[in-house]
């Protein structure tokens, strides 16, 4: 960083993807987060010069303190009468509830769609019914769907529950995300354990999701958890890299 405080020193790196449904505005948010969290941009370091940030980045003003102000929301900066705009100092708060990309989506102001490709009950292998604690041979339901943003298909989505914990139907699926039918059945999503990575497309992912053989998605395995430990639903799913990437909290004990 500079020794100027203030300067467009603060976004040094920053490459906007101007193609990207993600809005410019969250990935000025999401770069800045990054800095602060990695400490490259320490409590106290100033971003008030609003005026030579939106300049460097080639952004209105509008656009530059839309991303300052989702920041403030967050509790990352504050702003103060006489000492501008700062870092603040960081929070430990209680573990935030788990998202699904619908829910991302939506606070990233795009409009999600949803395709259900199948809803089904019936057996399930072995693995699944141990993420989901349930009997071998034991059924659950098994829901597939396509999530598209901006026109273009973004991921796949499967998703096992149990039988019984809620009822589910194409309608509702196609209109709102699978987590927000949980949570309106009364289930209280409390915690998530997950694991990403990345591998190549197949021929049949390639078709569906609109993008080459071979391109590059990123995977995502998710057992999500009520409140008393009990899995409530199993996810496997593929998205696009060049159309969504994952956003995380992460706390400091």
């Amino acid at each position: 960083m500079g020794s100027v405080e203030g300067t467009p020193d603060v976004v040094a790196g920053l490459e906007l993807d101007r193609t990207s449904p993600v809005p410019l505005y969250r990935q000025v948010a999401r770069y800045l987060e990054q800095g602060i969290a990695s400490g490259r941009l320490p409590p106290g370091t100033r971003l008030d010069n609003e005026v030579a940030l939106a300049d460097s980045l080639g952004l209105s003003r509008p656009t530059l303190r839309q991303a300052m102000r989702y920041l403030v929301e967050k509790g990352l900066i504050v702003r103060r009468r006489g000492a501008g705009t700062r870092v603040g100092q960081p929070l430990v708060l209680p573990a935030p509830e788990p998202t699904s990309s619908f829910d991302e989506l939506v606070r990233a102001d795009q409009d999600p769609v949803t395709r259900v490709l199948s809803l089904d009950v019936g057996p399930v292998d072995p693995e699944i019914a141990r993420a989901l604690a349930i009997p071998e041979g034991m059924d659950a339901v098994t829901v597939v769907r396509l999530r598209s943003a901006g026109s273009a298909p973004i991921a796949r989505l499967t998703n096992w529950l149990r039988v019984g914990l809620l009822e589910l139907g194409t309608e509702e699926l196609e209109r709102t995300g699978l987590y927000a039918l949980i949570r309106s059945s009364g289930i209280v999503l409390h915690s998530a354990k997950q694991v990403i990575g990345a591998r190549a497309a197949t021929e049949s992912e390639a078709d569906l999701l609109d993008e080459q053989v071979g391109g590059v998605l990123l995977t995502m395995e998710r057992t999500s958890y009520d409140r008393y430990g009990t899995p409530v639903e199993f996810g496997r799913h593929v998205y696009v890299a060049g159309r969504y990437s994952f956003e995380m909290s992460l706390l400091t004990p």
